[in-house]
């Protein structure tokens, strides 16, 4: 699911967006994973009353205390992985576009790619 919006617009913001989509579309989705940038209750709760039936988790991946430098968390690594493969394609690389819905289909265009060169090389 993408959502791309103006970057006067927080994270926090641009989830509810995403996420809200999401809890539509996806019934069969319970658990969601985010960094702690996006801790706090009001998200939290905000996710757990957006359906009655199968309800959604919002969990948040955290460093341990105490870890020195840089470490792996679980689950980041898919998002930056899945961010890398973006900027590969060049016109993602720079933010050209005039309208928000431009870039989210470029970034569908661009994933659809992926997996079709992923089924091709199958």
């Amino acid at each position: 699911m993408v959502v791309v919006h103006s970057a006067a617009h927080t994270d926090r913001e641009g989830a509810r967006q995403v996420i809200q989509k999401l809890a539509q579309a996806y019934m069969r989705l319970t658990l969601l994973w985010a960094d702690q940038g996006y801790t706090g209750e009001p998200l939290a709760q905000w996710v757990r009353a957006l359906r009655t039936y199968r309800r959604l988790r919002l969990e948040i991946v955290k460093r341990l205390e105490g870890q020195p430098g840089f470490v792996v968390l679980p689950r980041r690594w898919v998002v930056e992985r899945t961010f890398g493969w973006l900027g590969r394609c060049r016109r993602l690389s720079k933010d050209c576009e005039r309208l928000p819905e431009t870039s989210e289909t470029m970034i569908y265009i661009a994933m659809t790619r992926l997996m079709l060169q992923r089924l091709d090389a199958a």
